[in-house]
């Protein structure tokens, strides 16, 4: 026994002098490769910047499609992005819609200038909030002016009873083509999220729905859920819709009028489930959620400043005087509005453009930076609402009222 011990005892070091050298080898092969990766990223860098200017021409035009879908014009800004196809004098607006913190983007924003066939200066502009899926939000960005315009035509008339007409009309129309969505597709078509659930969820996707048409007169707003349109006049805000809440007095009174009941779950829903109380689809909870828009119609006055049309997203976390503010800032720090072209792509004198925008000229700020206004503030109002930790998609849209459009 004592033989055996002085024999291991004997044999340590050696096992300890070949774990060294297996480890010295080990960490040399370690310095090797590190140092094999590191000659790799540098070819890898010299590769890059022989390519670099043909990245830098992508990037740059990426930045260029951005900066035009960010603004509601190009002009001044950008010299080759006129749109033959629309009007020359657009209005003004900018446009912010971000997913946020949902894992899905189920917002969808609708912005068609000179929308009526026939009556010009008339524009539409829409924020839809879908819920369940995003199939009937986008059915309404797609399809919302169309049928807008299809029963103003049928109207043929302006007045306030019957642009409440069309707008009701309107909605009716969309909410039975987002009843009968899933039953009119085409075997053709890609499966949508909602299709892909065992069962079939479709009958349980709907969308909020905020839209306005914007006239030299009139601004005229259709609302049918918790979206909502502010309008900024002489610093003050007026809200031109009222959110559709389920514990609203008179919607509750509606809901249980027709056998349906309001639970608090999280929160105000209908039967427990939808926390607004009218939207356009929803078929699982017909007749409780209504489809049927309120309608206003305001006169525009010289001392309009903005409307702002806005997701839930933004509303849950930022009061209708701050979102007047922000807006109001960035037309401050962009100066004043730049004159609208005439028909013959002409802009009018400095005293003229003036006297049309009824603002005073500010000293050191061009007219071209004016036309960020609306964009800078869309954006920061989307910043803003995930700084103060919205939970939803937020969609803004701010538009222009200073001058006529």
């Amino acid at each position: 026994m004592a033989e055996i011990c002085c024999e291991e005892a004997k044999s340590t070091p050696a096992t300890a002098v070949a774990a060294a050298a297996a480890a010295a080898v080990a960490v040399a092969s370690s310095a090797l490769e590190r140092r094999r990766r590191r000659l790799e990223m540098r070819r890898f860098r010299i590769a890059t910047d022989l390519e670099a200017p043909a990245e830098e021409d992508v990037r740059a035009g990426k930045r260029l499609r951005l900066a035009r879908t960010a603004s509601g014009s190009c002009a001044g800004a950008v010299p080759d992005c006129e749109r033959p196809a629309l009007p020359v004098r657009l209005p003004r607006y900018g446009v912010s819609s971000v997913c946020g913190r949902r894992r899905e983007m189920e917002d969808a924003v609708s912005i068609r200038p000179d929308f009526l066939p026939g009556a010009s200066k008339h524009h539409f502009f829409g924020v839809f909030d879908g819920h369940g899926c995003s199939h009937v939000a986008t059915l309404c960005q797609d399809r919302m002016h169309e049928v807008v315009a299809d029963e103003h035509n049928k109207a043929g008339s302006g007045e306030e009873t019957a642009w409440k007409g069309v707008m009701e009309r309107s909605f009716a129309r969309l909410d039975e083509q987002a009843t009968s969505w899933a039953s009119s597709r085409s075997g053709d078509e890609p499966a949508c999220r909602c299709e892909q659930q065992m069962p079939s969820r479709c009958d349980h996707v709907g969308s909020t729905a905020v839209v306005a048409v914007v006239s030299p007169t009139h601004v005229v707003v259709g609302n049918a859920g918790d979206s909502r349109a502010v309008l900024s006049r002489a610093g003050v805000p007026v809200a031109l819709s009222v959110d559709h809440k389920p514990d609203r007095p008179d919607e509750l009174a509606r809901i249980e009028a027709a056998g349906g009941r309001v639970i608090y779950w999280d929160g105000a829903r209908v039967l427990g489930v939808l926390a607004m109380s009218r939207a356009i689809g929803d078929g699982y909870l017909k007749p409780f959620v209504s489809s049927e828009p309120e309608v206003t119609m305001t006169e525009r006055t010289d001392d309009d400043e903005c409307l702002i049309l806005a997701s839930d997203g933004l509303w849950d976390v930022v009061t209708n005087e701050m979102a007047c503010e922000v807006v109001r800032a960035c037309f401050r720090s962009n100066g004043p509005p730049a004159p609208a072209a005439r028909a013959d792509g002409v802009a009018p004198p400095a005293a003229d453009a003036d006297a049309e925008n009824g603002s005073a000229v500010v000293k050191g700020v061009s007219k071209a930076d004016s036309d960020k206004a609306c964009s800078d503030a869309a954006m920061l109002l989307a910043k803003l609402a995930l700084a103060r930790r919205s939970a939803d998609n937020v969609s803004v849209v701010v538009v222009d009222l200073r001058r006529g459009i």
